[in-house]
């Protein structure tokens, strides 16, 4: 029988252990799932803890995947808990977010101190902790969730565009540094995901565009998508795989755009 060809080897990730954040649903939940699927030891945080235990018990339930993740309550603005979360972890998935939409002028400045910290600061303390590990080993995965909003900005998400613009950026400098010792770091920027944070902006949106809710799919969040529906949290998780992947190794610094043509324009 002919080997195959490495490139068509399947993803292994045994003896590997991977830190998700916002792993208690939509895009979290997936990659934490899809690693898991792959032989890594997942830690899962998130500060909703039934979400947590309810995607341990899937874990349990899931042939392959007993013992695979475990739930970590962590509220990421205990940025020192963050960091030391991440040590020793081979893989860090930087998911956690949430979303505020309102107008610049009424945009309350603790909320967009509290995206801020989630979403950018938190993902900084969080590579922060995990890079003596990854450094000492000389390998190490960094994907960071970002969207299509670190590409492009929209009207009244001000706190949310800035994190993700600085998300890319802070991923871009973890890959120049890491590249000398073996560690990738990128993006993987999808436009709109069915998750719960998602359709939980749609009656904001609605507010804020002074339109009904049902035209705010259609009008707002996929207005400019040349593929008129929300991508799944499995797609993204894919990416997340392929990221973390050998075959991935020569790849770093970048943006792996899930947006259904919205930047094509």
């Amino acid at each position: 029988m002919t080997a195959p060809h490495p490139l068509a080897t399947p993803l292994d990730l045994g003896g590997r252990t991977a830190l998700v954040t916002g792993a208690a649903s939509g895009i979290g939940r997936a990659c934490a799932l899809r690693l898991a699927a792959a032989g890594a030891k997942v830690r899962a945080v998130d500060r909703d803890a039934d979400g947590l235990a309810a995607l341990a018990a899937l874990a349990e339930a899931t042939p392959g995947l007993p013992g695979a993740v475990a739930p970590h309550l962590l509220d990421l603005t205990d940025l020192d808990a963050a960091e030391e979360a991440a040590a020793g972890t081979d893989i860090l998935v930087n998911n956690a977010g949430l979303q505020r939409v309102s107008p610049l002028e009424d945009f309350p400045p603790d909320v967009f101190h509290t995206v801020l910290t989630v979403m950018l600061e938190a993902p900084f303390r969080l590579i922060r902790g995990a890079l003596p590990h990854m450094y000492g080993q000389e390998w190490g995965r960094i994907v960071n969730i970002s969207s299509v909003h670190g590409l492009r900005a929209s009207a009244y998400k001000s706190a949310y565009v800035a994190a993700k613009h600085g998300l890319e950026g802070l991923s871009k400098t973890a890959a120049l540094e890491g590249a000398p010792h073996g560690v990738t770091s990128n993006c993987v920027s999808p436009g709109y995901v069915r998750t719960p944070l998602v359709e939980a902006q749609i009656a904001d949106q609605a507010a804020a565009h002074g339109i009904p809710r049902e035209r705010v799919l259609s009008d707002v969040l996929l207005k400019d998508s040349a593929l008129k529906r929300l991508i799944e949290p499995e797609e993204v998780a894919e990416a997340v795989a392929y990221l973390c992947a050998p075959q991935a190794s020569f790849v770093t610094g970048t943006s792996l755009v899930l947006d259904g043509g919205w930047t094509a324009h």
